[in-house]
């Protein structure tokens, strides 16, 4: 290796808050990962760790030297990434996190597309877990991210924004499925289907029925989109999404896609971003100019067929309502 494993420990020690943790993770002694620490404190003359009754904390000195450590395990992973892709002829490797409803929808058939398109490259997807999707892309462990309501960030730069309204997700055949947008109003008069709160979509949500003069009490939470997709196709009820999030089994004529009537429609501003002071290499770049095409393409979709508002008519809506 060209470099200490005293960074692999740190970095670990960093992520799980624990040494114990972190021992178990990489199948060292526990007594080991101390020292090394405690050598590399010695070493900068400061506490990277501060110790609590139930793990350890970094310090400001310690916040400083994982920023380094990342960067330059991160640096190593490209040099062998590189090195590899000399005997393995791989052209590169991207790495994205999504939101759960994204990574079990649209994003595999894009993915797919695209690496028949691209066999040398490797594409690692995950979905983020009901965690925050910042998190790994703060901490260099992918390159991209892409989610809704994402937050501005220090160290994070956007690399396109799409705005997507909340609609009605219904299965074929209900009695509220017609020509154009559904009255809020119809909509909580039936079993509703809701994402957990304390979720960005839930917070989206909340603020359109809160126009409303009745209270609203679903049947069932979830913070999982894919068991709300499952459970209205079983005519459980009726669910509030993102078009994105069911365009692919609106395709196949499983589900239905209806927006929500002004003045209560609400959009999710969604977001595909990286880190700012991490320039992409030439596979990922390739990736994102894939991936913004083809979510460009699957918007004017959208738009097509009414569930998503022109950005011109929209504003006249929006200053209509007013």
């Amino acid at each position: 290796m060209l470099h200490s494993r005293r960074l692999l420990y740190i970095n670990e020690i960093a992520r799980c808050g624990s040494i114990r943790k972190a021992a178990a993770r990489l199948n060292v002694a526990s007594s080991a990962i101390n020292r090394q620490i405690l050598a590399l404190e010695e070493e900068m003359g400061a506490p990277l760790f501060e110790r609590l009754p139930r793990g350890l904390r970094l310090t400001a000195a310690g916040e400083l030297c994982i920023e380094h450590i990342r960067e330059v395990l991160k640096n190593y992973e490209r040099l062998e990434g590189r090195i590899r892709s000399l005997k393995m002829q791989q052209a590169g490797k991207v790495r994205i996190v999504a939101t759960v409803g994204l990574a079990s929808g649209p994003l595999p058939e894009i993915i797919a597309r695209f690496l028949s398109e691209h066999p040398r490259v490797f594409v690692q997807l995950r979905n983020d877990a009901g965690s925050t999707t910042m998190a790994p892309v703060v901490s260099g462990e992918v390159d991209l991210g892409l989610g809704f309501n994402i937050p501005a960030t220090p160290g994070i730069r956007s690399l396109a924004n799409f705005d997507i309204p909340i609609g009605v997700v219904l299965p074929p055949g209900h009695p509220l499925i017609g020509p154009g947008p559904i009255n809020l109003a119809d909509v909580v008069e039936e079993r509703l289907l809701l994402a957990q709160p304390g979720t960005s979509l839930r917070e989206v949500i909340n603020l359109m029925l809160s126009r409303l003069s009745v209270q609203v009490e679903p049947v069932l939470e979830s913070n999982a989109s894919e068991m709300l997709k499952q459970l209205v196709k079983c005519g459980a009820g009726l669910t509030l999404l993102n078009p994105l999030d069911v365009l692919t089994e609106c395709r196949r004529g499983e589900l239905v896609f209806r927006p929500i009537a002004e003045p209560h429609s609400r959009h999710q501003p969604m977001k595909l971003v990286a880190r700012a002071r991490a320039p992409l290499d030439a596979a990922t770049s390739l990736f994102v100019e894939y991936l913004l095409a083809e979510l460009a393409g699957m918007v004017e979709e959208l738009q097509e067929k009414g569930h998503i508002m022109p950005p011109s008519e929209r504003r006249r809506a929006d200053a209509y309502f007013e």
